[in-house]
């Protein structure tokens, strides 16, 4: 690699390729200590408007680059963001809160997406149709587009961000990034790679803002951006859909979800408790793809929960900046509520709590890690999604018991089913009601599968060749006049 290095990252918004501050500003808190890391800009919807109109601007010369050319900064972009793991990982941590080696890891899973596109971007092929006419030829085109808006998430600050981004550019189109505003830092180091990299101004924009009602409709309302992506809450892209509706949006909507994770008695037992902790334990069960439903079959429940607990008893909780830690805080305060909330819930209506339960001695934000077991599919805890380092355990007596159970449930982002036996795993895996579906894994996200869900989990898909379709438009030509 031969990609130059750099670890001033900037604390301010970026706006038409200049970096923007402003006289009022709000702080970024690290979540394992309360202490402040930094202040950046908490912009208006007069500064989105001021990006809209760079992305608008920087269009038509960003798309008419050959896509060989576009590919060959992003390229730039991924092998800089992958020089700079180490600082990434550890600007990561500082706000977010996971595990340094997770974090690692998040990095060269988001330089993934960037790599994937660089090349995937020279792939936007059309087709040829057979004519209905002797006069007539057929094609299609797929171009660009326009304007996007990204929003992201807090949870994979960096990975959410070059996910929707790397694919949008790809294909030719410009962007506005609305950052968390819990994590705004890493959004603003990536661009300053992709800056680094060759990205013309105004063809990433990121705006850093409290204000993220009056910014969201300041996207949503002006017509010259045609595409909107999101990642968050059910709730919150409801709104956004909504407001979409007057200028007629492309949308793609990662929300919400309630993952089940069935295992059959002929599970290995190994497998099915390694993958539990993978789904359930990783960034401390605040990922939208955790198994928030663990539904295990009676004839393997007693071995399973005693296996999972030993599992658990090993994870540490610590600063994610301790090389020991495998769990970190919750991001703020309100998550640590809501786990109470939904604990309590349970316990009262006759779950019982077989390890954890209770907040951990680090910090406010920190939660030991918890198994639950007796819980019935009625409960908010089986309803709701945690986010939280919560294992929180159905028994099922049949199949087909397991399918409705976990099929019972507005959402359909992902499932995970344990089972040695294919025609079941082959069976159950067509019966769930979500956009993916791990088969004897428990961690199955990458760059080259497509990622998202149905039902009221979302729209579209980002990832993978779907997810370059997502930014293009396909365009058909009718060629007359052929034959004389």
């Amino acid at each position: 690699m031969n990609a130059k290095t750099t670890t001033a990252f900037p604390t301010a918004a970026l706006i038409d390729g200049e970096w923007v501050t402003s006289k009022k500003t709000f702080p970024v808190l690290d979540p394992a200590t309360g202490d402040k890391l930094a202040d950046v800009p908490d912009l208006t919807a007069e500064d989105a408007q001021r990006a809209i109109d760079a992305a608008y601007k920087a269009f038509p010369a960003w798309s008419a680059k050959p896509a060989k050319e576009r590919g060959a900064i992003l390229e730039r972009w991924c092998d800089l963001v992958l020089a700079e793991t180490e600082a990434l990982a550890q600007l990561m941590t500082a706000e977010q809160g996971k595990p340094l080696t997770e974090a690692r890891g998040e990095v060269a899973y988001g330089a993934s997406f960037i790599d994937w596109f660089a090349e995937e971007g020279k792939r936007a092929y059309g087709h040829t149709i057979p004519t209905t006419a002797a006069s007539r030829r057929y094609v299609t085109i797929k171009q660009p587009i326009g304007v996007c808006a990204a929003i992201t998430p807090w949870n994979f600050p960096i990975a959410m961000i070059t996910r929707k981004v790397a694919s949008a550019l790809a294909a030719g189109c410009t962007i506005i990034v609305k950052p968390s505003e819990e994590t705004p830092l890493c959004a603003l180091a990536v661009a300053k790679l992709a800056l680094d990299a060759g990205v013309p101004p105004g063809v990433l924009n990121v705006i850093t803002t409290q204000d993220a009602a009056g910014v969201g409709k300041a996207l949503t309302a002006d017509a010259r951006v045609r595409k909107l992506t999101f990642t968050g809450s059910t709730e919150v892209g409801k709104i956004l859909y909504r407001q979409s509706a007057d200028t007629i949006k492309k949308l793609t909507l990662e929300l919400g979800g309630n993952a089940p994770l069935l295992v059959f008695d002929d599970a290995d037992l190994d497998r099915a408790v390694a993958g539990a902790m993978a789904s359930k334990f990783r960034n401390a069960g605040q990922t939208c793809v955790c198994a928030n439903r663990i539904l295990v079959q009676s004839g393997i429940y007693d071995r399973f929960v005693a296996a999972l607990k030993a599992e658990i008893a090993k994870l540490h909780v610590a600063p994610g900046r301790d090389p020991k830690s495998t769990v970190g805080p919750l991001i703020n305060a309100d998550a640590i509520t809501k786990v109470k909330s939904l604990l309590a819930d349970a316990t009262k209506r006759g779950a019982k709590i077989e390890l954890g339960g209770e907040p951990d001695t680090h910090g406010p934000l920190f939660f030991s890690p918890t198994v639950i077991t007796g819980v019935e599919p009625t409960m908010a805890i089986a309803n709701e999604e945690i986010f939280g380092p919560v294992a929180s355990i159905i028994r099922f007596e049949t199949e087909a018991d397991a399918i409705r159970i976990a099929n019972d449930t507005p959402f359909g982002l992902a499932a995970y089913l344990f089972s040695q036996d294919i025609g079941r795993a082959w069976r159950v895996a067509e019966a769930l009601e979500t956009g993916m579906v791990g088969v004897n894994e428990g961690l199955f996200s990458n760059e080259v599968a497509p990622f998202g869900g149905v039902k009221q989990s979302g729209l579209g898909r980002e990832g993978a060749q779907e997810g370059l379709e997502e930014y293009l438009e396909t365009k058909f030509l009718c060629l007359g006049g052929i034959t004389g």
